[in-house]
């Protein structure tokens, strides 16, 4: 299987960010860390939108 090329790579990352923007748990759904993001967002909209940016740039 190929690798995708570097472009792709951060055009997909900057989506992610986008999303987790609008919506952490979303931008975080499919890095297995939902649940978290998800109560962290009940507590309130920015510790969930800081820690969805922090699991998307560290994965």
């Amino acid at each position: 299987m190929a690798e995708r090329p570097a472009m792709s790579d951060r055009t997909a990352t900057f989506v992610d960010l986008v999303i987790a923007i609008i919506l952490p748990p979303l931008g975080v759904f499919l890095k297995k860390e939902f649940w978290i993001c998800l109560l962290l967002s009940f507590f309130g909209y920015l510790p969930g939108i800081i820690y969805a940016v922090w699991v998307i740039i560290t994965n």
